[in-house]
């Protein structure tokens, strides 16, 4: 008798035991804040200002934007898994499965609309020039006719602007932004050209502190969006955070923090849905 009642008491314990996992189970699968799951996002790991892997973590404005964007949804910093998005792989991650979102410099085009969804815009972006902070003969795009114009190998940023606004500028294609800004720095380039949010990050860097300016040109309009996988419901509710995190104040903070030091102007925080052409 006494031995029943033993087996009693520990069948007991173990019914509570068993209830009590099963609602830290269900109290870890909300995921954020309350622990549990994680939440993957794509950024550049190689954009400084914008989304970059250094020794100390994760940073640029992106990365505040995705960080913040996380929060909203239930996520803090711990449980964010960044995932770096190369620009030709950003569908596929989407598509795959492989990130929940991505905020890595994505410009809305309606080719990549037809892949994937997207949130936003949150910066209104535009193709411009960098130049040493002492150049005085390029106000304006047609300047740089018979000038050395720089961007990265397989960009089309310095066809562009010799197709339509400097027929006579000298094309140089340099592997990486940053050999860009040495050969302009040294002078053996006279303008860098690419977004001006991404000139005005890799400026921002505290070696270039001071020896850069962006032109202004606004060659061309680029609505980064936060892309999600067709369909998501993802859509809507990072839009949210969006709206939420320019009435606050904080985006206006983000851009400021990230790309201050080059002087950068930027448009005012764009409204939803509001793609500029």
């Amino acid at each position: 008798m006494k031995l029943r009642k033993v087996t009693a008491a520990t069948a007991v314990v173990l019914a509570l035991a068993t209830a009590l996992t099963a609602c830290g189970s269900d109290d870890k699968s909300d995921g954020g804040s309350s622990g549990g799951k994680t939440i993957k996002i794509g950024i550049k790991f190689d954009q400084p200002g914008l989304g970059q892997k250094t020794p100390n973590g994760y940073t640029g404005f992106d990365v505040d934007v995705a960080t913040y964007v996380a929060k909203q949804l239930g996520y803090d910093k711990d449980h964010i898994e960044w995932k770096e998005s190369k620009s030709a792989d950003r569908e596929t991650m989407l598509q795959r499965g492989d990130v929940d979102f991505i905020a890595a410099t994505y410009s809305i085009t309606p080719e990549r609309e037809a892949k994937v969804d997207f949130a936003g815009p949150y910066l209104l972006a535009h193709q411009d020039v960098l130049l040493r902070a002492d150049e005085k003969g390029i106000g304006e795009p047609k300047d740089l006719n018979s000038k050395k114009l720089c961007s990265v190998t397989g960009s089309t940023s310095a066809q562009n602007v010799h197709d339509k606004l400097a027929p006579k500028a000298n094309l140089k294609e340099y592997p990486t932004y940053s050999a860009c800004l040495t050969g302009l720095q040294n002078k053996a380039i006279d303008a860098l050209t690419t977004d001006d949010s991404i000139l005005a990050g890799y400026a921002s860097q505290a070696a270039f502190k001071g020896k850069f300016k962006l032109g202004g040109f606004k060659m061309t309009n680029e609505n980064y969006g936060i892309g999600v996988k067709k369909g998501s419901d993802l859509k809507a509710k990072i839009n949210s955070a969006l709206e939420k995190m320019v009435s606050d104040g904080s985006w206006q903070k983000a851009v400021d923090a990230n790309f201050g030091p080059a002087n950068y102007k930027n448009e005012p925080a764009p409204k939803i849905g509001n793609i500029v052409k």
